[in-house]
């Protein structure tokens, strides 16, 4: 009399049937680091199966994502040349600019998301323009910046944009600066509820992208803070969002249902470097059943809420997700 759940479970197409939650290949945007060059594929020491490439091999790496269900990618840039403006993501010849025009080119149906901030791009490797007292990042400077950055990106053809920075007014400056171009049917992804972690550490190695001073705890939140967290992406919504996203993921499910309640919009969940270099390193030393823990953390972001996962894990899950 007490095996009602039970009985739901001993047919494994029975549980199948009764399956909650699903992980879809649909569902995954791939992070890509792109820089100058050609016949380049280097892989990240503390990421491996993750490159810095150039476009010629990005171009190459869309076709193989295809070939696993996967249309959605989000773009990093790696300039030669770095400022304290960076001026390389002003620049309509710039790394990100010619990497979107060339893979669009290649591959029209893949869905083009550009990652939107200056750290890649600023010899100091701060999210925008540093204030006169060279301890932050100038808000409003950056803003104005920001605006001129989501124009040439939107020129080059990319399909969403994905502003990272975490200033203020960010969300309605660039919806502003987009209408005013002729863009307003441009979506933007706002990573409207991220943290200043200690998990971005690998992905600092991939981008180049360390600060020289100080830390972004000034502009990005404190992962102590819960209702600032919500607050943070409901005033995105506000301000013209389409997308919301918490980074990190793992460490952040709590608000990624909170947030998911809060709001009417898509949710995004970014599963960040420090997040997969943990399982993939622990997988390398037969720590962990490796497949069987990558597809438990993505249905956890899938329970959560997210509806959205970008990862570093995309091509594998799809490959798990194929092989079924």
């Amino acid at each position: 009399m007490f095996q009602r759940f039970r009985r739901t479970r001993l047919n494994k197409r029975l549980r199948a049937l009764v399956r909650e939650t699903k992980v879809n290949v649909e569902d995954f945007i791939y992070p890509l680091f792109i820089r100058s060059g050609s016949g380049i594929k280097t892989e990240v020491a503390s990421m491996p199966g993750v490159f810095q490439m150039s476009l010629d091999e990005a171009i190459k790496e869309c076709e193989e994502l295809k070939t696993l269900g996967i249309y959605a990618i989000i773009l990093f840039g790696i300039p030669d040349v770095k400022d304290s403006i960076g001026s390389d993501a002003l620049c309509e010849h710039g790394i990100i600019s010619s990497a979107v025009k060339g893979i669009k080119k290649a591959h029209p149906d893949m869905f083009v998301v550009t990652d939107l901030c200056f750290c890649e791009y600023t010899d100091h490797g701060h999210c925008g323009i540093i204030d006169e007292t060279q301890e932050t990042v100038d808000n409003d400077a950056t803003l104005d910046i920001s605006g001129q950055q989501a124009i040439i990106h939107a020129k080059a053809g990319a399909d969403m944009i994905a502003p990272s920075g975490m200033m203020d007014g960010i969300i309605e400056t660039l919806r502003n600066a987009l209408d005013g171009a002729g863009f307003e049917n441009l979506p933007i992804m706002s990573y409207s509820t991220k943290f200043a972690s200690g998990y971005y550490g690998p992905f600092r190695d991939v981008a180049e992208s360390t600060p020289s001073f100080g830390d972004r705890a000034s502009y990005q939140m404190d992962p102590a803070n819960r209702r600032e967290a919500i607050a943070e992406s409901v005033s995105d919504e506000e301000q013209g969002a389409d997308i919301l996203m918490v980074k990190p993921a793992l460490a952040y499910l709590d608000l990624v249902r909170e947030i998911k309640d809060a709001t009417r919009l898509p949710l995004a969940v970014y599963n960040v470097s420090g997040e997969y270099a943990m399982l993939k390193f622990a997988g390398m030393n037969n720590l962990i059943d490796y497949d069987r823990v990558v597809m438990e953390t993505m249905l956890a972001f899938k329970r959560a809420g997210a509806d959205i996962i970008i990862s570093y894990h995309a091509k594998e899950v799809a490959k798990m997700l194929n092989n079924r």
